[in-house]
């Protein structure tokens, strides 16, 4: 039988696919979009983030999620001190969520609320992603729009806290095969892994209309 990390990494190919090769993304990475699309997106992390992180420190003692919390991995100081790059000092007043954003951002709170294992999904969603393809989106900003490496701009691709990625995440591998659900919840949270790149995506979607309006 299949651990439960492959199981939800298994069951979520295809809407992990898609996420990373939507057009949005293809044309950011590809240097096609300029900066003030990059500073656009790193503005709707920060509604995602501040859903995720806002909820951590109230979960950190429950017997599902709290394994899961860890502090090397909160990005909402590193995202704040992006921003601040990309948009100047005055970033919140001209912060704004798109609708798929505001959607993306109402699931994670609803789960955190109510379903911390659904929690989980979108915390492995998006923690092991950033580990993952997140230091390739570094990697071409700072090639890209010259900003310094690992410094501000691409600071939230940046952690500072944890020495090895890969090590990290072969642990947190193994606390997935270990979480305190029955199999038919852990059918549940890989659908909710499936749910959370499916709302990504509608994220990059909406960027890239956005974008496309305004070209």
């Amino acid at each position: 039988m299949d651990s439960f990390s492959t199981l939800i990494r298994t069951a979520s190919h295809e809407q992990h696919a898609a996420a990373r090769t939507s057009p949005f993304m293809s044309d950011l990475l590809g240097g096609r979009l300029g900066v003030d699309a990059y500073a656009r997106y790193t503005e709707q992390l920060w509604f995602v983030y501040e859903a995720l992180e806002s909820a951590a420190g109230r979960l950190a003692a429950d017997p599902v999620a709290g394994p899961f919390i860890r502090l090397e991995l909160l990005r909402l100081p590193a995202l704040e001190r992006d921003l601040a790059h990309l948009r100047g000092p005055g970033w919140r007043a001209g912060l704004s969520a798109l609708p798929a954003t505001r959607a993306y951002a109402g699931r994670v709170r609803e789960c955190a609320a109510r379903w911390p294992a659904g929690y989980v999904a979108h915390h492995y969603t998006r923690y092991l992603g950033d580990l993952s393809g997140g230091q390739i989106i570094r990697d071409r900003a700072e090639k890209t729009w010259g900003f310094a490496k690992r410094g501000d701009g691409v600071r939230f691709y940046v952690f500072e806290g944890v020495s090895s990625p890969a090590a990290f995440k072969r642990g947190y591998r193994e606390l997935l095969d270990g979480i305190r659900v029955d199999d038919l919840e852990k059918q549940r949270v890989a659908g909710e892994c499936k749910r959370a790149f499916a709302l990504n995506t509608a994220v990059f979607r909406a960027l890239s209309e956005e974008f496309r309006l305004s070209a």
